[in-house]
């Protein structure tokens, strides 16, 4: 059986340009990068926002597990079939980061014969945006070291800096550092850390902005630190903002790629779900929108994540109607839900099913919660018996969605054309589409309403500190902000061993942190980490390349 690398590298590409004539963009509208990926150029990004909009579709999954769920997988393979069955359609996907391609998870672009190419290329440095990111954020953080260095006008207190460097690299050893050591000539010594670069706000910052502009003042805006009296100090203030903007003045271009059977496809952005937003950048949506009749995107991780956040932090501030949702299920990971283990999973077992069903059934609820039309996509395994198929789509029903079985993994695009039926229709249907809180509600009751509505909490434990800063924020003005929960991927709560559908619990929140250039208040919960570590046997012990320079290992 084939790796999905090797599937990947069997497939026939066009010339990028042949891609961009499907979206009727010129040739002189692109920038490419090498023969397969390109950037879509400022002029032309203006240009097709006088064309009409399509629909957005969004794919999200239920609470992810070790035994996989498929999401990407499944919008890949959406998009496919929306073109088999006759559609003009595009996917808009994030940028995978480096930090899981060489630690567990693997590469982000797809699997089987429903993936988005050139796979190497796209899973490790792409077009550079990943690197023009850590570059702005590392800049900002010397220029507040050089600034104190310097005699620190500003008066910037050392023991208030906020700002971290980033890295696009699991690397535990630099969540917390000590910098400035060896002498007065390397700086005061105080103490720093390291974020991976997905979890960085330069790239919540980018995936928010809309232009160039917009770019540069949001950059302006961060919120660095403060000084000794304790008045916020931002970039703008250090001067900082302009330089950044330049940097990122290419990677804020959204990268046009094809999918294996040479569908179109934008790739952009790329924030963690469980510590970011999770969603591709706001740019690369608008603009699919306009080139295609359906747009396909994803959220990261579960629904209560990415989807969550999608609907109500990029929706909010892009102006974005939705027109259905997709949730993507296994039934292997059903049954690892329903407690069994993941060895056993190969046997078929629809009472345990049954039992991890409780956790598709509630994020059908939540979704419902937006007022959005919901179907679900069953992402086949050769494992997966009939008996389990048809309880899935049983339980599916009771709850009155359809439920669809995709065999893009093994078919590609034909394989995907009951589910792009069944998508095309729902949206036909009018949009009901609302968020889930308002504007004016208050931070605090917001990050209640999602722990109480989307998690399903009892209540919520506020760590010292943490009502006081919501408090200032709200006093700064900033009380209107939407909120990003930071929290395990792997559970309706905060505990990544509770799994199903856990009721009841107290939900932690130990610290908030406002994002005043991207525009939204993050809460940590739980035991999060904005920097991972590589496991005992990280995927990188096994990816490698030949004389010919073909990358082997990577998923």
């Amino acid at each position: 059986m084939l790796s999905d690398i090797e599937i990947a590298q069997l497939a026939k590409m066009q010339p990028v340009s042949a891609i961009a004539e499907k979206l009727g963009l010129p040739a002189d509208s692109i920038e490419p990068y090498g023969h397969y990926k390109a950037k879509i150029g400022y002029q032309a990004l203006k240009d097709v926002q006088l064309k009409p909009k399509g629909k957005l579709i969004l794919v999200t999954a239920i609470s992810p597990t070790a035994a996989g769920e498929g999401k990407t997988t499944t919008s890949v393979g959406l998009n496919d079939g929306l073109n088999y069955i006759g559609k003009k359609a595009i996917v808009a996907l994030r940028e995978p980061s480096m930090g899981p391609c060489f630690g567990v998870k693997g590469g982000a672009a797809g699997g089987g014969y429903v993936q988005v190419v050139p796979m190497e290329d796209i899973n490790l440095h792409f077009t550079g945006d990943m690197h023009a990111i850590t570059a702005a954020t590392n800049l900002l953080a010397a220029m507040i070291d050089n600034h104190i260095y310097q005699g620190n006008e500003l008066n910037i207190d050392v023991r208030r800096i906020s700002w971290r460097r980033v890295v696009d690299m699991n690397d535990r050893s630099l969540r917390d550092i000590v910098i400035g050591l060896g002498g007065t000539g390397n700086g005061q010594p105080r103490q720093d850390g390291f974020d991976i670069t997905v979890a960085g706000e330069v790239m919540a910052i980018l995936c928010l902005s809309v232009d160039l502009m917009d770019l540069k003042t949001r950059l302006g805006n961060i919120i660095i630190g403060q000084s000794s009296d304790k008045k916020d100090i931002r970039a703008s203030d250090l001067k900082a903002n302009g330089a950044m903007a330049a940097l990122l003045k290419d990677a804020l271009k959204p990268n046009l790629v094809q999918t294996m059977e040479n569908n179109p496809a934008l790739i952009h952005g790329g924030p963690f779900a469980n510590i970011a937003h999770g969603c591709n950048s706001v740019l690369a949506t608008r603009t699919a929108l306009h080139l295609a009749d359906y747009v396909v995107t994803e959220a990261g991780f579960g629904a209560d994540l990415g989807a969550e956040k999608f609907l109500d932090i990029k929706c909010r501030k892009a102006g974005l109607t939705p027109s259905a949702v997709v949730i993507v299920a296994t039934i292997r990971a059903l049954k690892m839900h329903g407690g069994m283990a993941k060895d056993n999973l190969k046997t078929p077992d629809v009472e345990a099913l049954k039992r991890g069903a409780v956790n598709l059934e509630r994020h059908i609820d939540n979704l419902r919660k937006f007022g959005l039309p919901v179907v679900v996509a069953i992402n086949h395994f050769f494992t997966d018996s009939e008996e389990e198929v048809a309880a899935v789509k049983e339980i599916a029903a009771a709850k009155g969605v359809a439920a669809v079985l995709c065999m893009g993994f093994t078919n590609g695009g034909a394989g995907m054309a009951a589910l792009a039926e069944k998508v095309v229709e729902l949206c036909d249907q009018p949009s009901t589409f609302k968020f889930l809180y308002p504007d004016e509600m208050s931070l605090k009751d917001k990050l209640e309403t999602i722990a109480k509505e989307i998690y399903r909490a009892e209540s919520v434990d506020w760590e010292s500190g943490t009502l006081s800063k919501l408090k200032k924020y709200t006093d700064l003005g900033y009380g209107h902000l939407p909120v990003c929960m930071a929290k395990t991927q792997y559970s309706f709560s905060h505990d990544p061993k509770l799994l199903g559908a856990p009721v009841g619990f107290e939900f932690p929140i130990r610290d908030v942190r406002l994002y005043a250039g991207a525009g939204f208040v993050v809460a940590y919960a739980g035991e999060i980490m904005t920097m991972p570590g590589l496991p005992k046997e990280p995927a990188a012990n096994v990816i490698d390349v030949d004389m010919d320079g073909v990358i082997s290992g990577l998923f």
